[in-house]
Protein backbone atom coordinates (compact mmCIF):
# COMPACT_ATOMS: atom_id res chain seq x y z
CA UNK A 1 0.00 0.00 0.00
CA UNK A 2 1.52 3.27 -0.61
CA UNK A 3 0.82 5.56 2.56
CA UNK A 4 1.72 8.52 1.55
CA UNK A 5 -1.47 8.29 -1.20
CA UNK A 6 -3.10 6.92 1.94
CA UNK A 7 -2.13 10.69 4.34
CA UNK A 8 -3.28 12.40 1.11
CA UNK A 9 -6.52 10.83 0.75
CA UNK A 10 -7.15 10.73 4.75
CA UNK A 11 -6.19 15.17 4.92
CA UNK A 12 -8.72 15.91 1.75
CA UNK A 13 -11.50 13.26 3.73
CA UNK A 14 -10.90 15.59 6.76
CA UNK A 15 -11.13 18.88 5.14
CA UNK A 16 -14.69 17.53 3.24
CA UNK A 17 -15.76 15.85 6.74
CA UNK A 18 -15.46 19.20 8.99
CA UNK A 19 -17.20 21.26 6.09
CA UNK A 20 -14.16 23.60 5.67
CA UNK A 21 -14.48 23.83 2.35
CA UNK A 22 -12.47 26.75 0.69
CA UNK A 23 -14.47 26.54 -2.55
CA UNK A 24 -17.96 26.19 -0.95
CA UNK A 25 -20.68 27.96 1.33
CA UNK A 26 -21.84 26.19 4.38
CA UNK A 27 -25.10 26.47 2.75
CA UNK A 28 -23.64 24.53 0.13
CA UNK A 29 -22.56 21.23 2.30
CA UNK A 30 -25.16 18.72 2.25
CA UNK A 31 -24.48 15.80 4.75
CA UNK A 32 -25.99 12.83 3.59
CA UNK A 33 -26.05 9.86 5.56
CA UNK A 34 -27.78 6.23 5.04
CA UNK A 35 -27.70 3.03 3.31
CA UNK A 36 -26.91 2.66 -0.78
CA UNK A 37 -29.62 1.34 -2.50
CA UNK A 38 -27.61 1.50 -6.14
CA UNK A 39 -24.39 2.41 -7.25
CA UNK A 40 -22.39 2.31 -10.60
CA UNK A 41 -18.78 4.46 -9.74
CA UNK A 42 -19.75 7.37 -10.91
CA UNK A 43 -23.12 8.08 -9.01
CA UNK A 44 -24.79 6.51 -6.09
CA UNK A 45 -28.59 6.47 -4.59
CA UNK A 46 -28.28 6.82 -0.67
CA UNK A 47 -31.29 5.93 0.95
CA UNK A 48 -31.15 8.53 3.70
CA UNK A 49 -32.17 8.20 7.54
CA UNK A 50 -34.98 10.65 6.98
CA UNK A 51 -36.39 8.21 4.22
CA UNK A 52 -35.85 9.78 0.92
CA UNK A 53 -33.67 8.45 -1.84
CA UNK A 54 -31.11 10.62 -2.52
CA UNK A 55 -28.51 10.76 -6.17
CA UNK A 56 -24.94 11.35 -5.36
CA UNK A 57 -22.36 12.22 -8.38
CA UNK A 58 -19.13 10.67 -7.20
CA UNK A 59 -16.05 12.54 -7.96
CA UNK A 60 -13.17 11.49 -10.42
CA UNK A 61 -10.86 9.45 -7.81
CA UNK A 62 -13.51 9.59 -5.26
CA UNK A 63 -11.85 8.74 -1.80
CA UNK A 64 -13.43 6.10 0.63
CA UNK A 65 -12.16 5.36 4.22
CA UNK A 66 -14.39 2.77 6.25
CA UNK A 67 -14.87 3.35 9.91
CA UNK A 68 -13.14 0.28 12.23
CA UNK A 69 -14.00 -0.63 15.88
CA UNK A 70 -12.05 1.63 18.52
CA UNK A 71 -12.73 2.38 22.05
CA UNK A 72 -12.45 5.02 24.66
CA UNK A 73 -9.77 3.27 26.72
CA UNK A 74 -7.38 3.69 23.17
CA UNK A 75 -7.46 7.55 23.79
CA UNK A 76 -4.55 9.41 24.86
CA UNK A 77 -3.15 12.40 25.29
CA UNK A 78 -1.84 13.70 22.29
CA UNK A 79 -4.59 12.08 19.87
CA UNK A 80 -6.35 13.94 17.68
CA UNK A 81 -10.67 13.21 18.43
CA UNK A 82 -13.45 14.22 16.48
CA UNK A 83 -16.78 14.44 19.54
CA UNK A 84 -20.00 15.32 18.39
CA UNK A 85 -21.53 15.73 21.61
CA UNK A 86 -25.20 17.78 23.26
CA UNK A 87 -25.36 19.90 26.13
CA UNK A 88 -26.45 17.94 28.97
CA UNK A 89 -29.38 19.38 31.58
CA UNK A 90 -26.74 19.69 34.30
CA UNK A 91 -24.07 21.35 32.09
CA UNK A 92 -21.11 20.34 29.80
CA UNK A 93 -21.53 18.90 26.89
CA UNK A 94 -22.20 14.90 26.95
CA UNK A 95 -20.22 13.08 23.96
CA UNK A 96 -22.56 11.31 21.64
CA UNK A 97 -20.07 9.71 19.32
CA UNK A 98 -16.54 9.75 19.44
CA UNK A 99 -13.62 9.69 16.21
CA UNK A 100 -10.08 8.61 17.01
CA UNK A 101 -8.00 10.50 13.59
CA UNK A 102 -5.13 8.64 12.38
CA UNK A 103 -2.22 10.60 12.95
CA UNK A 104 -1.99 11.35 8.94
CA UNK A 105 -4.64 13.46 9.90
CA UNK A 106 -3.49 15.08 12.95
CA UNK A 107 -4.94 19.06 13.30
CA UNK A 108 -7.33 19.22 10.58
CA UNK A 109 -10.60 20.99 10.57
CA UNK A 110 -9.63 22.01 14.11
CA UNK A 111 -12.27 23.93 16.06
CA UNK A 112 -16.11 23.43 17.68
CA UNK A 113 -18.45 24.18 15.55
CA UNK A 114 -22.44 23.24 14.71
CA UNK A 115 -23.11 19.42 13.44
CA UNK A 116 -25.89 17.96 11.88
CA UNK A 117 -25.79 14.62 13.71
CA UNK A 118 -28.44 15.13 15.79
CA UNK A 119 -30.54 18.66 17.23
CA UNK A 120 -28.10 20.89 19.15
CA UNK A 121 -25.15 19.06 18.33
CA UNK A 122 -21.74 20.09 18.10
CA UNK A 123 -19.05 18.70 16.65
CA UNK A 124 -15.52 19.46 18.11
CA UNK A 125 -11.89 18.49 16.60
CA UNK A 126 -9.20 18.75 18.33
CA UNK A 127 -5.92 17.18 20.20
CA UNK A 128 -6.49 15.40 23.59
CA UNK A 129 -5.10 16.81 26.05
CA UNK A 130 -6.17 14.60 29.49
CA UNK A 131 -8.40 11.46 29.65
CA UNK A 132 -9.87 10.66 32.79
CA UNK A 133 -11.41 7.52 33.36
CA UNK A 134 -14.62 7.98 35.95
CA UNK A 135 -17.14 5.59 37.97
CA UNK A 136 -19.64 6.36 35.02
CA UNK A 137 -17.79 6.64 31.89
CA UNK A 138 -15.04 9.40 31.12
CA UNK A 139 -13.76 12.81 30.52
CA UNK A 140 -11.92 13.80 28.05
CA UNK A 141 -10.40 17.31 27.92
CA UNK A 142 -9.16 18.97 24.45
CA UNK A 143 -7.43 21.89 23.85
CA UNK A 144 -9.73 24.28 21.55
CA UNK A 145 -8.60 27.63 20.69
CA UNK A 146 -6.45 27.38 23.64
CA UNK A 147 -9.06 26.87 25.95
CA UNK A 148 -9.60 23.75 27.62
CA UNK A 149 -13.04 22.01 26.85
CA UNK A 150 -14.38 18.68 28.82
CA UNK A 151 -16.61 16.87 26.90
CA UNK A 152 -17.74 13.62 29.06
CA UNK A 153 -18.37 10.32 27.60
CA UNK A 154 -20.14 7.83 29.04
CA UNK A 155 -20.14 3.93 28.91
CA UNK A 156 -21.68 2.51 25.79
CA UNK A 157 -21.10 5.74 23.42
CA UNK A 158 -19.64 4.49 20.04
CA UNK A 159 -16.21 5.44 19.45
CA UNK A 160 -14.28 4.49 15.79
CA UNK A 161 -11.36 5.14 13.60
CA UNK A 162 -10.65 5.55 10.25
CA UNK A 163 -9.40 2.66 7.77
CA UNK A 164 -8.79 2.30 3.85
CA UNK A 165 -11.25 1.36 2.08
CA UNK A 166 -12.12 1.72 -1.87
CA UNK A 167 -14.57 2.50 -4.26
CA UNK A 168 -15.97 -1.29 -4.92
CA UNK A 169 -16.76 -1.02 -1.16
CA UNK A 170 -20.10 1.22 -2.36
CA UNK A 171 -22.19 -1.42 -2.83
CA UNK A 172 -25.94 -1.58 -2.45
CA UNK A 173 -26.66 -2.41 1.43
CA UNK A 174 -23.39 -0.30 2.82
CA UNK A 175 -24.37 2.32 5.23
CA UNK A 176 -22.45 5.87 3.93
CA UNK A 177 -21.53 9.19 5.54
CA UNK A 178 -21.21 11.34 2.56
CA UNK A 179 -20.17 15.08 2.81
CA UNK A 180 -21.38 16.41 -0.41
CA UNK A 181 -21.60 19.99 -2.46
CA UNK A 182 -24.78 21.39 -3.67
CA UNK A 183 -24.09 22.12 -7.19
CA UNK A 184 -25.69 25.20 -8.81
CA UNK A 185 -27.69 22.72 -10.89
CA UNK A 186 -28.91 21.34 -7.61
CA UNK A 187 -26.49 18.29 -7.72
CA UNK A 188 -25.09 16.70 -4.98
CA UNK A 189 -21.54 15.69 -6.01
CA UNK A 190 -19.13 13.79 -3.14
CA UNK A 191 -15.35 13.80 -3.44
CA UNK A 192 -14.98 11.55 -0.47
CA UNK A 193 -16.99 8.65 1.47
CA UNK A 194 -17.06 7.12 4.65
CA UNK A 195 -18.51 3.64 4.76
CA UNK A 196 -19.70 1.18 6.78
CA UNK A 197 -17.53 -2.27 7.42
CA UNK A 198 -17.51 -5.49 9.21
CA UNK A 199 -21.19 -4.34 11.17
CA UNK A 200 -19.69 -1.16 12.01
CA UNK A 201 -21.79 2.09 10.95
CA UNK A 202 -20.57 5.52 10.31
CA UNK A 203 -21.84 7.44 13.68
CA UNK A 204 -21.30 10.52 12.10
Amino acid sequence: MNWKLTAAALSIGAVILTGFNAAANAADIVRVRGVIETSDGSKMTVKTREGASTAIALATGVKVMAVAKASVEDIKPGDFVGIASLPKSKGGDGAVEVLIFPAAMKGTGEGSYPWDLKPQSTMTNATVSNAVKEVDGHEITVKVNGKDKTISVADGTVVVTLAPAIAADLKPGATVFVPTERGTDGTLTAGFVIVGANGIVPPM
